[in-house]
Parts: C-alpha cells; structure tokens; sequence
C-alpha cells in the first residue's frame, strides 16, 4: 500500500517549521523546492498550504519591488495565541453579564406572574400539546421519506454524480495513458507522485 500522504494541518505545520527553524524570508518558489526536500509537502501544494497560513495571520507577507516575500517568527504564533486568548476571555465576560441579565429578567417576569391553578392547568396543556405535535410531525417525517416524488429526485441525483464520476475516471484514465506514452514513465511512479492510492478504482 502506498504511503499515506500529509493532512493539511501537517503540511500548516511542517511549511511552518521551515520558517521557524531557518528564521530567514522566503519568496512562493523557494518554497515550493523547500517543502519537498525538507519535509515531505508536495510542491504542487505549497502555495494553498502557504495562503492558508496567511489568512490565519501564522505567516506575514509583502511585496518588495517585484517579488512577494513570506516570514513567519516563533514569537508570532505566541502573540496570535494569546491575542485569541484575551479575545475568547472578553467573550466570556460578555456571556456571563448577559447570562446575569437575563436571570434577572426571568426573575422578574416570575414574579409578575405568580403561579395559580389557571395558569397551571394552562401551562400543562401547552406541554401536553407540544408533545402531540412532536408525535404527528415524527409520523410525517417517515412518510415523507417514502415520497415518490423525492425518491425520484434522490434516484436522478444519484444518476447525476455516477455519470460524473465515470466522465472524470475517463478523462484520468485518459490523460495517464497519454502522459505514459508521452514521457514513459511507469503509471505506479505518477500515481504516487499525484498521491492517488493503491484503493483507486475505476468506475463503471
């Protein structure tokens, strides 16, 4: 079986070790040659790896005359961290006063309502009804799932995505049988670089 290739948070992490370990700028093509030799991460998928870095603010970038260059510090990700910290912390505070108040509230509509015998009863119809409803809708739940009319759109869906997986199957099986003749490499050589697994099969 080949080797299981790296999840997208191992390759946020490896991409940023190169930076932390090395403390240096790096521009997008440098980078694609580092991921490979240095830890693992396929060229092709260097970039999305590095903009997703950026968005999370764990990598800094600018443009310096003509060519974009990357950095990222141990320190940064302390800062980021604590930053969300002191963020979740405020959030926190927030929830609570708003917790308070609304307990507050409760308490004073309970006490402009005092509970008596009427409104007993009618708050025990209430329940009583609310689970009748819930009975009735489960009912229409399981008959809905036997609708014809939704069987039929599920049937034509499934139909949709078989006839799209086999035009993609052709267009792979297509395109390998071309690039083998043209370059002669093995097809096992290309299907690893590309990181399709030993489980791929074609589809009928």
């Amino acid at each position: 079986m080949a080797p299981r290739g790296l999840s997208l948070e191992e390759k946020r992490t490896k991409l940023l070790e190169i930076f932390h370990e090395s403390k240096d700028f790096y521009q997008l093509k440098e980078l694609e040659k580092l991921g490979p030799k240095l830890k693992g991460i396929v060229s092709q998928s260097v970039k999305e790896v590095l903009q997703s870095l950026v968005d999370d603010g764990l990598v800094q970038g600018d443009k310096i005359g003509a060519s974009n260059f990357f950095w990222s510090f141990p320190s940064q990700r302390g800062t980021i961290i604590q930053n969300r910290l002191d963020n979740a912390e405020e959030a926190r505070t927030s929830h609570e006063a708003q917790l308070a108040e609304l307990n507050a509230t409760v308490e004073h509509e309970k006490a402009l309502r005092p509970l008596n015998e009427s409104r007993a009863a009618a708050l025990e119809q209430l329940s009583s009804t609310k689970k009748q409803l819930a009975v009735l809708q489960e009912e229409i739940d399981a008959y809905g799932a036997c609708d014809p009319v939704k069987v039929e759109e599920k049937k034509r869906a499934a139909t949709l995505a078989h006839e799209a997986a086999v035009r993609w199957t052709d267009n792979y099986s297509i395109l390998l049988s071309h690039f083998t003749r043209q370059t002669g490499m093995d097809v096992q050589d290309i299907r690893r670089y590309l990181e399709i697994g030993e489980d791929y099969e074609d589809i009928f």
